[in-house]
This record gives structure tokens, sequence and C-alpha cells, in this order.
């Protein structure tokens, strides 16, 4: 891929996608501009090289029609704010009124697009749409790497419609990391997953297992691995049609040298609510009627243990419920000792972003991804979409 650190934006028209999509409450309020922070690194250099820069993000799931509670209006506000200079929102991503705007931008200046997903073209990849936003630009930058595993046209078609494209500072980033975490790790190289189930993150798990040293399993999937152990867990979420894969994983497992790691205790409850009765039980003695529903504090030491010489450690998934406070521990201890731990820490995804800046270790690791989907399509081994249209765009231009 082509980077934005050596072209020559001075007085040319940038189209950078970005993402955008931020958390708004009933007052239509910013809830956390982390995503609008992570991209100013690259607004500021684009826009000290002289560039005019049109930034376009979708927000929510409009469904391809306007809806004015997704208007990106409040972060063309928020964006003004941290950049000290005024942010227009365009009424609109693509037509005359959008190119107006743009044909009246000095160097310096940074547009908004309304949202993207106000059109249906736009997840469809329609090249007619691309064409809309080409348009707009002589540049195409994306900056995007939690939309980078969709191919929407502001992410693939574009960029067979623009001369010049490259990536910016946030997915540049994004990418080196991840290189560095599975591509060439320092060894032992530790993989913790966690999250719901298993089927979501099969594929992941699967490529894992040519990569990794060890491989830690936490959350609501540990129960398909445990139950295919032969361990009984009660009215523990368990997909059972995975249970046969499950057992043949940590055969291959086995078989490759992988240490596997599951909880040996578990905190439970007869009930998915807060309120509910909770104790503590070796993984052997789950009551029948109870539930899963965070590890417990000697599985806790455990995987502690287990990341203790740990080089490299990859962390995608809670270990439990941690947004009720009963059944956070197991996860808050887990972003302490990955925290701790003397190796290169990567963490990805939403609600293990979220776990972590709760647990308030977010500034003590190495790096925390901006994606979710984008994320764990890296950790399946798959080339994300927006990566493979910069590369095929960078080759084209070459040729």
């Amino acid at each position: 891929m082509k980077t934005i650190r050596n072209i020559d934006f001075s007085g040319k028209r940038v189209l950078c996608r970005v993402d955008f999509n931020v958390p708004l409450d009933e007052n239509q309020c910013i809830t956390d501009d982390a995503r609008i922070r992570a991209v100013v690194p690259t607004i500021t250099h684009m826009v000290s090289k002289g560039a005019k820069v049109i930034l376009a993000s979708h927000l929510g799931r409009p469904k391809g029609k306007p809806v004015p509670e997704m208007s990106l209006s409040p972060v063309a506000d928020r964006l003004g704010e941290i950049l000290g200079k005024v942010v227009k929102l365009a009424p609109d991503c693509i037509g005359p009124e959008v190119a107006a705007l743009v044909a009246a931008m000095v160097p310096g200046d940074v547009l908004l697009l309304e949202n993207l997903r106000f059109h249906a073209a736009e997840q469809k990849n329609d090249d007619a749409f691309a064409a809309g936003l080409a348009e707009l630009c002589d540049i195409y930058v994306n900056d995007a790497f939690a939309v980078s595993h969709r191919p929407d046209a502001s992410v693939e078609a574009v960029t067979r419609q623009v001369p010049v494209c490259a990536a910016g500072l946030l997915l540049e980033r994004e990418i080196e990391f991840f290189k560095r975490a599975m591509g060439a790790p320092q060894r032992p190289l530790v993989a913790v997953i966690g999250g719901a189930k298993v089927s979501s993150k099969l594929a992941a798990l699967t490529n894992m297992l040519d990569h990794v040293d060890k491989l830690i399993i936490g959350g609501a999937m540990a129960n398909t691995f445990l139950k295919a152990k032969g361990v009984g867990v009660g009215k523990s979420k368990v997909e059972e049609d995975l249970v046969e894969t499950a057992a043949k994983m940590m055969k291959t497992a086995a078989e490759k040298g992988v240490r596997f790691y599951l909880p040996v205790d578990a905190v439970v409850a007869p009930l998915f609510d807060e309120k509910a009765p909770v104790k503590m039980v070796p993984i052997e003695e789950i009551p029948e009627e109870w539930m899963v529903l965070d590890i417990g504090p000697a599985s806790s030491i455990l995987f502690s243990q287990a990341l203790y010489d740990a080089k490299t450690i990859v962390w995608n998934g809670p270990m439990g419920v941690f947004e009720m406070a009963p059944f956070s521990r197991g996860t808050m201890a887990m972003a302490t000792h990955i925290a701790d731990a003397h190796a290169l820490s990567i963490v990805g995804g939403g609600d293990t972003d979220a776990a972590l800046h709760q647990a308030g270790e977010t500034d003590r690791v190495s790096y925390v991804s901006t994606g979710g989907g984008a994320f764990l399509e890296l950790l399946e081994g798959k080339t994300l979409p927006a990566v493979a249209a910069l590369e095929a765009a960078a080759a084209r231009s070459a040729d």
C-alpha cells in the first residue's frame, strides 16, 4: 500500500474515508469520541501539507435512507472543537450541492460529508455511487480500519476511480501492529480469546492454532470446550453443534504443541441477573440449574501464569459478563494481567476495548485496535477488502 507520508497534498482535494460511527445519547450528544480522535493525526498531517480535506463516514444503520437522528452533525461540531477550526457539514455525500462546497474549499479546509449510508448504494459497493465520490477528489485516503473488512463503495469501488490512493496513519498503524503480532512475533505468542460464541470465532481459532504457542479460552465460548471434555456446565450457554468441533480443535492443539488453557473454576448464578445469588465453584462442581457467567479466581491465576513468559499477546473477547459488576472480576483481572506482562500486547474488539477502559488499563497495553470485525478477520488470516483495494491501486499506479 501507499501511505500518506510521501504524497504531495499541496492544493489537492483529498477524500478521506474515516470511521466516525460514534455512540450518541438520547440528546444526540457524543458519549465517546475515541474514533474521532484516532484519525486526527491523519487529518492534521494532510491539512499541514496544504490539502483540502473531505471526510466521509457512516453513522449507525439508516438502511439506505436519510434518518435525522443519524446525521453526522454532532461529529462535525466535535471534530471542529478538537481541530480548533470550523468543520462544515455537507447536506449529502454526493451531488451538485456537495460539489459546489468542495469547489469553494481552500487549502487547509476540512469538510465532512453527510452519512454515506443514507444511500443504499454505499453498502452495495455500487460503481456509480463510487464515481460520485471520486468526482470530489484528486486523492483518496482510507483511514477507517474498523470498516476495512466491508467491501463498500467508499472502501473498495472508489479506489478504482481515483488516480492516487493511500492508507492513512491509523490504517497503516493497525496493519503494522498486527503484522508484528501474527506475522513474525516474538515468542511465546499467546492468544486470549473470549466472548459468547465459538461460532463467531471458529475461523480465527482455527487459523491461530497455526501461529500461537498458547491459547487461553474464556467467556461463554469456553463452555462448549468444557462440555467437549465431559464437564457438566449446568444451564450455561453451549453451542451443541460445535461440541465435536471443539474436541477436534483441542486435539489439533495438542498435536501442534499449542498449550490450550480453559477455566478451572467459575462464578455462577441461577439467573442472568446482576442481583441474582452468586457463588464460586470448581469447574467440576457447577450446579445443574446454574450458569457460568465469569471465570473464577483460580482461573485468573492460571491464566496470569500462562502469560508470565509471553513476549506477544493478542486479546479478543471478555472472560465473562463484565457489564454486570458481580461477573466483571475475571475480565478486569485479565486486563491487568495483560497490562502487567512484559510483552507486546494488542487488544481488539469493541467489548474488549470497553473492558480495558473499564479496568483503567488502556494506557498500559501496547496497542488498542479500533476495529472489531476487521480485527477478527485479520485473526482469521484474511486479507481485508480495503487493504486489497489499496494494494491493487498501488500496483496500477506503478504500471
